[in-house]
């Protein structure tokens, strides 16, 4: 069975030439919690989502899988 992918935190840690290391030293968060939300084993509440998107001066919907469907 296909494990679900909420976010996008690690892509655009990626994108960006960032790491998990540098999020959770940035966000003053555990390496092991910050990990968990890269690899989708656990998902960060919302306050930590944009937290997050403060953080990679992002817009906080560009760390979310859309769920709109392609016609």
């Amino acid at each position: 069975m296909d494990k679900k992918v909420y976010n996008r935190i690690k892509a655009v840690l990626a994108e960006q030439g960032k790491t998990n290391k540098w999020l959770a030293e940035t966000l003053d968060r555990n390496i092991n919690t910050v990990s968990k939300w890269s690899t989708n084993k656990m998902q960060p509440t919302v306050e930590s989502l944009f937290e997050i998107a403060d953080a990679l001066q992002v817009d906080v919907r560009s760390l979310l899988i859309s769920t709109k469907k392609d016609s």
